[in-house]
């Protein structure tokens, strides 16, 4: 096993090498840059011409960026400086002047509290809908379950949201939870009562991320379940007398977890992505606030960094989804 975590981890490198240059490439290919952005606002109409030729000849900041560079040049000094420095620039319009590698260690935990809260959600939620819907199958259960998760599926994720903030938070008709934010516990607090103080603010919105992963789990799970409950090895179980739990859990959804394990490995990756939504409309400050701020102001930098983060979480997440793969099947061998 360690030498094949080694040779992917060498792979890895070299295929987060490749989508850092395809996005430095999109990036510097697309019209305008950082330099120029501030004149694509509205609000700068009133500024002069002589103002705006003396900005677009701010060469200090195109230097610093390397924009009077070509795209291969620009790309390898700026890898030159990862590299040897870690040294992924400093924010060129969000921050000006603050290192992008500050700016995520301050949003990404929020982030991951929240991702990490929302996963455990979907499976949580998931397994039992789809183990107790395939077993129960054609049932009530079954066909009342499918109906409420194919119309949760249907549901955009703004609206949702918007529901959930008009009907549970302040102002709606339930007053539970709160509006917006996430809490920053104070020095003098127990831990456990911040942990829960913490959940009590991210409840909301982990359901609002959680609830679209969460149906398609549900399906994918129910239809592995009803296809193993159907083989062999499962009638042979019921056979020797074991109880109906035991077949269920310890043989029937054993073999459903190597879907499962599949799909956390493209599941991850689309719950950071979703989370800008999520993130905006509970006005969240995480990686999704960011992501915005940077596309939306041609932050060349802090994407550099978001498209890189976002790059290796990908990669992450498919080696552990392989490793996981003999822990749920000791049959499979990793080559």
């Amino acid at each position: 096993m360690f030498v094949y975590v080694v040779r992917r981890l060498i792979l890895s490198v070299v295929t987060l090498l490749v989508i850092m240059f395809v996005s430095y490439c999109m990036l510097r290919l697309a019209p305008g840059d950082p330099t120029r952005s501030n004149f694509l606002d509205s609000s700068n109409a009133g500024i002069s011409d002589s103002e705006k030729s003396e900005f677009y000849q701010n060469d200090s900041m195109r230097v610093k960026l390397k924009l009077d560079k070509s795209i291969i040049r620009g790309f390898y000094e700026w890898m030159c400086e990862v590299v040897t420095h870690g040294d992924f620039g400093e924010s060129a319009t969000v921050e000006p002047g603050r290192p992008v590698v500050d700016m995520i260690k301050e949003r990404l935990p929020v982030t991951v509290k929240l991702n990490l809260l929302a996963i455990t959600v979907s499976y949580l939620l998931a397994v039992i809908i789809g183990v107790y819907s395939a077993r129960f199958a054609e049932s009530l259960f079954d066909r009342g379950s499918g109906f409420v998760l194919f119309m949760l599926y249907s549901l955009p994720v703004m609206w949702v949201g918007i529901m959930l903030q008009s009907t549970f938070c302040a102002g709606g008709t339930f007053n539970v939870f709160p509006l917006r934010g996430v809490f920053d516990p104070p020095a003098e607090m127990g831990s456990f009562k911040a942990l829960l103080m913490e959940l009590y603010h991210y409840t909301l919105p982990a359901i609002c991320l959680a609830y679209g992963s969460m149906t398609a789990l549900a399906r994918y799970t129910r239809s592995n379940m009803l296809e193993v409950l159907n083989c062999d090895f499962i009638r042979t179980a019921r056979a020797k007398g074991l109880s109906g739990n035991q077949v269920l859990w310890k043989h029937a959804f054993r073999n459903t977890l190597i879907t499962l394990i599949t799909l956390f490995s493209g599941l991850l990756p689309s719950l950071i992505a979703g989370s800008i939504i999520v993130e905006s409309i509970f006005n969240i400050p995480g990686m999704g606030s960011l992501s915005i701020q940077a596309l939306s102001s041609r932050d060349y930098p802090l994407q550099m960094v978001l498209f890189t983060f976002s790059g290796a979480l990908t990669l992450l997440s498919i080696l552990i989804a392989d490793l996981l793969y003999t822990v749920a099947d000791p049959r499979i061998k990793l080559n």
